[in-house]
């Protein structure tokens, strides 16, 4: 099932592409300079030191789960901008898994003709965060399903520290304060309200996450999910409470928002912070899992065993 609102092509929009310099607004010269520098910049990394033109990194498939809620496919198309700010030399796509366009198998099969995929490689990075059954069996069945176009697919974005500086953010946005007595410090907790799911390993991605944040606020962070596992939110609460932590707020561990998010949010009995949405650091975690999926060589094709 797909939305009815109509989705722009992520994949007209070519990085290194001409300026649109015809219509555009500039407001300053200096804007000008550092639009054609960028440009400039994109084009130059293409090129070795001997003056032979470098082969087209591979594309970065951003690999979103879709939603009924506007603003979650709002929340990943400026994500996506973010990303191709800090490498605008890298063509960049977006596919879902379900619910909006472009689906990932579309997305995947409109790359083999594409300018920006010469080298007839892409990376698919989830924008998830934690290992659970799409990570595991759905984007690796549409990356196999894609050949002859040759696909790679990036870990899950959590566990990692940036994610625990995002949540941090959000919550210090939402009210948390960054500096407190002790008095307070006691009275105070964090619920780290996730999807949820039954694949135990996403129960210990979430929970690594929890312990990174605690280590980073100071006061405990107990994990808490909107779906397919306990403990739910309100429950997560009336725990900490009855331990004596009053002071309780709600980190929002979803990627964009939605229902999951608003509904754990309602939970909360003090703030409730933003989902983690397009905040710098995770266009720069989206970016670190592609690299690191370059970066890990290729398995050696299997030999066919001789027949006596």
């Amino acid at each position: 099932m797909t939305a009815s609102n109509p989705v722009r092509d992520e994949s007209s929009l070519s990085p290194g592409g001409p300026l649109p310099l015809g219509g555009a607004h500039l407001d300053s010269t200096a804007q000008l300079m550092n639009a054609i520098t960028s440009q400039l910049g994109s084009q130059l990394s293409r090129v070795s030191i001997d003056g032979a033109r470098r082969p087209a990194p591979p594309a970065l498939v951003l690999v979103a789960h879709g939603s009924r809620d506007p603003r979650t496919l709002s929340t990943v198309r400026s994500l996506i901008e973010r990303i191709r700010e800090l490498r605008p030399h890298l063509a960049v796509h977006l596919g879902h898994i379900e619910l909006n366009e472009p689906l990932l198998p579309d997305t995947l099969a409109s790359l083999q003709s594409t300018r920006s995929t010469r080298t007839g490689e892409a990376v698919l990075v989830p924008l998830l965060l934690s290992r659970g059954y799409h990570v595991k069996r759905d984007i690796p069945e549409a990356a196999a399903a894609a050949a002859p176009l040759r696909t790679r697919v990036a870990a899950p974005l959590g566990p990692h520290p940036l994610l625990v500086e995002t949540l941090y953010a959000r919550l210090v946005e939402a009210g948390w304060r960054t500096r407190m007595s002790d008095s307070t410090r006691r009275a105070s907790g964090i619920v780290l309200a996730a999807a949820g799911s039954r694949d135990p390993d996403a129960a210990v991605d979430t929970r690594r996450t929890a312990h990174l944040l605690a280590e980073r606020l100071g006061v405990p962070v107990v994990p808490a999910y909107a779906s397919a596992a306990a403990p739910t939110v309100a429950a997560a609460v009336r725990a900490m409470a009855a331990r004596g932590r009053h002071r309780i707020a709600v980190a929002s561990y979803f990627t964009a928002p939605g229902r999951f998010a608003t509904e754990c949010a309602a939970a909360a009995p003090w703030i409730a912070a933003e989902p983690l949405g397009d905040h710098p650091a995770m266009a720069r975690l989206v970016l670190h899992r592609y690299d690191q999926a370059v970066a890990t060589p290729e398995p050696a094709p299997e030999r066919a065993l001789a027949t006596a």
